[in-house]
Formats: structure tokens, C-alpha cells, sequence
């Protein structure tokens, strides 16, 4: 059986946002105030639709975005971590759940060579139209009042987990690899076998460490990373087990 890696994008595999690094391409690499305040909470997708137009009106094209996307950096020891998987893919499956886009992590995951570790991406689907803007959709619709309104993540893993255990693939254990609040949710799926590996310093790692301190620890075991390279480390320690 193979263990299950799960990787968020922004500040996980890309040590970057790349919805906000995108601004870099406006005019004076900022956005006009009243866009700006145009963000409704739970409706990022929704706003980044309105950055895509505004950039799109202002005659920023296809290459221009790309050169900005492609030039953020990968997560310190990611490319090492990429590398030890793809010679491990017989141990591994590995997917990736993002609030980014299907064009930026399609983009990335190009520039660097690592299409082939990732067996599977879940994010909202977007393409240029025929006039050449950027357009962005939903990934789907939930329930869940935690999660912003376009992606559960916990909804998206229940999902998989339960579409390939119908087809007879079960997994050994769930490695759950990200940093921001909108992992919070799915790592609540993980179970005793699984492990929780949030990015030191960021928003998952902090909501794990309060809910630990107010007696409501997760299921699964966390350990936390600065860098791929330790990540390593602990697979290989899970591979022996």
C-alpha cells in the first residue's frame, strides 16, 4: 500500500503566493483601492476574476503573467523533495489541493520539471478566452462554513479517498503537507495513522498549536517543517516503519 501525500501550492510547493505575486504585472505593480476593497471574505476566486479583467483591460498578456509566475521560487529543499518522490513514486501517490488556479500551477509545475511527481491537481479551473484575459471558476460547491466558498479541501480529500478506495486502492497512511487556513479543514479528516506536517511560522501550524493548547488536538500526529529536506526525513522514517 502506498502512502498518500497531499500538497498544497501556495507557500508550500512555491515559497510565494502566486495570486498576489500576479499584481506584480499591474501598472505600478499595485492594484487601483477601490478592486482592492472589492474582496468579500469566503470570495477570493470571485475577486481574482476582477484582478484577471483589470489586468487583462490593461493590455498585461499571456507571456507577461507567466514570466511573473514562473520566477517565484520554489519552497527551500522542495526540489530535493520532489526528486526523492519521483525516485520513490513505487512507495508514493502524490496530489496536490490549491485556492490557486489550473494555468499558475500548470505554469510552474512546467518550469521546474515536476509534472510527473503529481498524480492528480484539484484547484479552480481557469483559461484564457479568445480576447486573451485570464478567466477563473469555482472548483466546486460545499456546504462547509469553514472553507472559502469555491474549495473545501477536506470535501475534495474525502472524495478521492473514497473514489479510489471503490477502485480497490487503499493507502498505507495520508502525509498532509501545507501552511494555511484553509488546511486546517482537511487535516480534521486525518486519522491516527496520518501525519499533519504544517509549515513553521504560517497559519496551519499556529491553528494546530492553539487547538492542541485548548484540549482539541487533531488525530493524526503533526510535525512540523522549515524545509523540504526535513520533510525527507520523515518519509524515510515512515517508508522504514
Amino acid at each position: 500500500m502506498k502512502i498518500l501525500l497531499v500538497f498544497d501550492f501556495d507557500h508550500t510547493i512555491i515559497d510565494d503566493n502566486s495570486d498576489t505575486r500576479i499584481v506584480q504585472c499591474a501598472p505600478e505593480k499595485k492594484l487601483p483601492i477601490e478592486l482592492q476593497d472589492s474582496y468579500e471574505k469566503g470570495f477570493w476566486t470571485k475577486f481574482m476574476g476582477r484582478v484577471f479583467k483589470y489586468l487583462g483591460d490593461e493590455g498585461v498578456t499571456e507571456d507577461e503573467m507567466k514570466r511573473a509566475v514562473t520566477s517565484m521560487p520554489l519552497t527551500p529543499g522542495m526540489v530535493e523533495l520532489l526528486n526523492f518522490i519521483r525516485k520513490n513514486k513505487d512507495k508514493f501517490e502524490c496530489i496536490i489541493i490549491s485556492d490557486s488556479n489550473s494555468v499558475f500551477i500548470n505554469w510552474v509545475l512546467e518550469a521546474t520539471n515536476f509534472r510527473d511527481v503529481f498524480d492528480k491537481v484539484f484547484t479552480n479551473p481557469a483559461a484564457f478566452d479568445s480576447n486573451g484575459l485570464l478567466t477563473v471558476e469555482n472548483y466546486h460547491t460545499h456546504s462547509c462554513n469553514r472553507c472559502p466558498k469555491n474549495l473545501c479541501k477536506n470535501v475534495v480529500l474525502v472524495e478521492f479517498v473514497d473514489k479510489q478506495l471503490q477502485q480497490g486502492v487503499n493507502y498505507a497512511r495520508i502525509v498532509y503537507i501545507g501552511d494555511g487556513g484553509n488546511d486546517v479543514c482537511p487535516v480534521m479528516f486525518l486519522k491516527k495513522n496520518d501525519v499533519a506536517m504544517p509549515r513553521k511560522g504560517y497559519t496551519l501550524q499556529k491553528t494546530l498549536s492553539r487547538m492542541s493548547q485548548n484540549l482539541e488536538p487533531t488525530e493524526s500526529s503533526v510535525v512540523v517543517w522549515s524545509s523540504g529536506v526535513e520533510i525527507i526525513s520523515h518519509l524515510l522514517f515512515l517508508i522504514k516503519e
